[in-house]
């Protein structure tokens, strides 16, 4: 376990010197939690969210009776931010992990450390856990920001429960985490095949295509995004783990990435 956290504070230690990773853990979160608020804060102040009544179908179908067809189309819009909440913990972890590798290579620290008795096991867990808890943790600290946020606007309780119910409870807390595992050994197999930090981040950031399709699906009326969908990701997600946390124990060899970097 002191070898975990020795790599983890070393991972930190370095990593965050790097202005474009540092940019993306602090100014990411930032914006995609400003974003939501934002656009809520408009529609209340205005007035728009008491009028819309354009509700898709698919979606109007799963809110509550007690809710008028404003608070709905609220609600609707919330779902659109949701995936930025669960882009966070694919993106941070993978500008993390990408650099997690190659990047020691290019400051010369990557042969040392490989040199030292800590097993692959070890130093696979401790770069995992310095990529994962970051992202982890942003995402949890932006979604109570944002839900703080609601309180202080007055939004209307029924808007304020959905987004303190099993949807985005399951996202933030369940596949947010899940996620960043998968984010995380992807990009650390990736990043111990290739020669350049920017390659790796460019090559991980394919994870976040799916994201990205069950977004547009969701705005196409074509997906619904409710508690079941979430839970059949999370199992999805599980085994994709499992998968590429063995796939990447496997591949991972110390005197193969010295000699091809030499």
């Amino acid at each position: 376990m002191n070898h975990i956290w020795t790599i983890i504070e070393k991972e930190w230690a370095e990593v965050f010197k790097n202005r474009m990773v540092l940019l993306t853990v602090i100014i990411m979160p930032l914006i995609f939690t400003a974003l939501p608020v934002v656009m809520l804060y408009i529609m209340n102040s205005s007035g728009v969210a008491g009028e819309m009544s354009d509700v898709p179908a698919e979606f109007a179908a799963l809110c509550e009776t007690n809710l008028s067809a404003g608070d709905c189309m609220q609600i609707f819009m919330i779902n659109q931010f949701l995936f930025l909440y669960m882009m966070m913990p694919l993106a941070i972890p993978i500008a993390i992990a990408a650099y997690s590798i190659v990047g020691e290579k290019t400051t010369r620290s990557l042969e040392p450390l490989l040199a030292t008795p800590i097993t692959t096991v070890e130093l696979l867990v401790g770069k995992g856990l310095a990529a994962l808890l970051p992202g982890v943790l942003a995402t949890w600290a932006c979604f109570g920001i944002f839900h703080l946020a609601l309180w202080l606007m007055h939004v209307p309780v029924g808007v304020r429960s959905y987004v303190a119910g099993p949807v985005w409870l399951l996202a933030i807390l369940l596949l947010g985490p899940l996620m960043a595992v998968a984010a995380v050994n992807f990009a650390l197999i990736v990043s111990a095949r290739v020669n350049d930090p920017r390659a790796a981040e460019q090559i991980s950031m394919v994870l976040i295509v799916p994201l990205l399709g069950l977004l547009f699906g969701q705005i196409a009326g074509v997906i619904t995004v409710n508690a079941q969908l979430m839970l059949i990701s999370a199992a999805v997600l599980l085994v994709v783990d499992i998968g590429l946390i063995y796939l990447g124990e496997r591949l991972f060899r110390r005197e193969t990435i010295l000699t091809r970097w030499k």
